[in-house]
């Protein structure tokens, strides 16, 4: 009669006991989650603050001085007033990298 071979009779008993390990964190880990779950909604509740809770918005500050480099993301309303273009690649392309506009004063000069 031929014996098992070790390796197959190892990796059974490897994954017989891992199995048996999951199952039981993983109930554990379910039961600890639906607490934390529950004590959650319960403080939201608490609080008075059902849903979404409140998002703290930014004070809007007024720019006036933007730089057109590479980090800009939006021009603001009076350098398009300004200049007459409304998008960062027109004002480098016109002005150079790096141009500084100061609301009330003139525009730096023109590339060639």
């Amino acid at each position: 009669m031929p014996r098992p071979t070790r390796e197959t009779s190892i990796d059974a008993i490897i994954r017989e006991t891992a199995d048996r390990v999951v199952e039981r964190i993983s109930a554990a880990i379910a039961r600890q989650v639906g607490e934390l779950v529950q004590d959650g909604i319960q403080r939201e509740m608490a609080a008075g603050r059902a849903g979404r809770p409140a998002r703290s918005s930014r004070r809007r500050v007024e720019i006036t001085r933007w730089v057109a480099d590479a980090r800009a993301r939006r021009v603001p309303n009076f350098v398009i007033e300004a200049t007459g273009l409304d998008t960062k690649k027109k004002i480098v392309a016109r002005f150079g990298e790096n141009a500084a506009f100061e609301k009330g004063k003139p525009l730096p000069r023109a590339r060639a």
